[in-house]
C-alpha cells in the first residue's frame, strides 16, 4: 500500500471516529449563581471537572447570573465557583445522568479574606428543564437490580405506563410487536441508542432489545425516557432508551464475576407434572441450568487524554422446552375413526358418538 493510500485510510479512520464521537449520548447542566441576600452574582467563575479523566470545562455567569453547560459526558463531577469578593464554593459528587437535564444554584459566601467552602452532600438533581418523563439507572442500580438474562434493558418493564402485553410463548416477537408497550405504543416502537448511536434492530421489533446486546458490567448508566421525549430523542413514538457504555479513567480497574442459576429447588410446571404422573414417570421438573461470566478491565493509555476499557461476557446455557403435540389415539392407529354427531341424526348412537369404518378394514 502507497504512502498516499496509508494517508487516505487514517483520514477516514479519523473521520469516522469523530463522527461516532459526535454522536456519544450526553447530558448537561445550568443554573443560577446567587448570594447570601438571594441576588444574582454576575461574571462569576464556574468549573465543572471530573478527575476520574482529567475532563474540565469552564465558563462565565452572565448578567443574569446563569451559566450553563451542554453536551457533558454523563459522570460524577466537581464544580468549583470563584467570583470577586466571595468565598470559593466547591461542590463534589455531582451526578450528571445521560439525557437528564440538571439544574444547580450555588449560592456564594462573602468574605474579606481567602476562603474555600466545600460542599459535599446534596440533594438529587432534578430535571426542572423540559417535560420529559423516564427514570435513569447508574452503576449502582444496574449492580443492584435482578435483571433477568443480564438484559439491561428488561429493567424497561418495571416502570409505570410498560407492560408486556402478552407473554413469549403467546406472541412471536419476531412477527408481533404486541409483545411489550409503551403508553400505547408497540413495542417495535422503541428507540434503542448505544452512545448516541442507533441500535435498533430493524428486521425483528423484539420488545426492548437492541439489536447489539450489552452486557451489563459494561454499562456505566442508561435512562428510559417513556413519554414527551425531545425532537433530539429519535425516530419512534415509543420509549427512548440511551445507553452508556463505561470508559477508562486515570486509574487502572476492573471486575470478574460468575453468575450461576441450576435446577436446585426449582418448582415443576403443573402440566408437565400432571403428564409424568400419568404417564408413571417420576415428578421432575423441566432442566435449567444458565451459566454466566465475565471480565472487564479499564485504565490510561495516556493520563488525562486516552483511555481503553474492555470487557467479556459469555454465557452457557443447559434448557429443555417443553412441547405440546397432537398424537394419533388408539382407535386412530388401529384405522377407526369416532366423530361427534348430532342428536338427531337417525344414525347416531345415545352416547352422540358415531363410528366411521372404512371398507378395508370393517368388520
Amino acid at each position: 500500500m502507497g504512502f498516499p493510500k496509508i494517508v487516505a485510510s487514517l483520514l477516514t479512520i479519523l473521520t469516522l471516529s469523530t463522527f461516532l464521537l459526535a454522536q456519544t449520548a450526553t447530558t448537561s447542566l445550568r443554573g443560577t449563581v446567587t448570594d447570601p441576600k438571594g441576588a444574582v452574582v454576575s461574571g462569576a467563575s464556574v468549573t465543572l471537572s471530573d478527575p476520574a479523566t482529567g475532563f474540565s470545562r469552564t465558563t462565565k455567569t452572565d448578567s443574569q447570573g446563569a451559566y450553563q453547560f451542554l453536551e457533558l459526558p454523563p459522570a460524577t463531577y466537581q464544580m468549583t465557583v470563584t467570583a470577586s469578593g466571595f468565598a470559593t464554593l466547591k461542590q463534589t459528587d455531582i451526578k450528571l445522568m445521560v439525557n437528564t437535564p440538571a439544574t444547580l444554584n450555588p449560592t456564594l459566601q462573602v468574605t474579606g479574606g481567602t476562603v474555600t467552602i466545600e460542599v459535599t452532600g446534596a440533594a438529587p438533581l432534578v430535571n426542572t428543564t423540559d417535560a420529559t418523563l423516564g427514570h435513569a439507572f447508574g452503576t449502582e442500580q444496574i449492580a443492584n437490580l435482578p435483571f433477568e438474562g443480564r438484559d439491561p434493558v428488561g429493567i424497561l418493564s418495571l416502570q409505570p405506563g410498560v407492560v408486556f402485553i402478552a407473554p413469549k410463548d403467546v406472541v412471536n416477537e419476531a412477527s408481533d410487536s404486541r409483545g411489550g408497550a409503551v403508553n400505547g405504543a408497540r413495542s417495535d416502537q422503541t428507540n434503542v441508542t448505544l452512545d448516541g448511536v442507533d441500535n435498533n434492530d430493524q428486521l425483528k421489533g423484539l420488545a426492548f432489545t437492541g439489536a447489539l446486546r450489552s452486557t451489563l458490567d459494561s454499562l456505566q448508566e442508561f435512562r428510559v425516557t417513556t413519554a414527551n421525549s425531545n425532537a433530539d430523542a429519535g425516530r419512534s413514538s415509543g420509549a427512548q432508551v440511551s445507553l452508556v457504555t463505561k470508559s477508562g479513567t486515570n486509574s487502572f480497574h476492573g471486575s470478574g464475576y460468575e453468575y450461576n442459576r441450576s435446577s436446585i429447588g426449582e418448582a415443576n410446571d403443573w402440566f408437565n407434572k400432571r403428564a409424568q404422573i400419568q404417564s408413571g414417570l417420576p415428578n421432575q421438573p423441566p432442566h435449567l441450568v444458565r451459566n454466566t461470566f465475565g471480565a472487564t478491565f479499564g485504565g490510561p493509555v495516556v493520563k488525562d487524554r486516552v483511555f481503553f476499557f474492555l470487557a467479556y461476557e459469555g454465557q452457557r446455557t443447559h434448557e429443555n422446552q417443553q412441547i405440546t403435540r397432537i398424537v394419533p389415539s388408539a382407535d386412530l392407529r388401529n384405522g377407526i375413526v369416532s366423530y361427534l354427531c348430532a342428536a338427531s341424526d337417525p344414525h347416531c348412537p345415545a352416547s352422540g358418538v358415531g363410528r366411521f369404518c372404512p371398507p378395508s378394514i370393517a368388520r
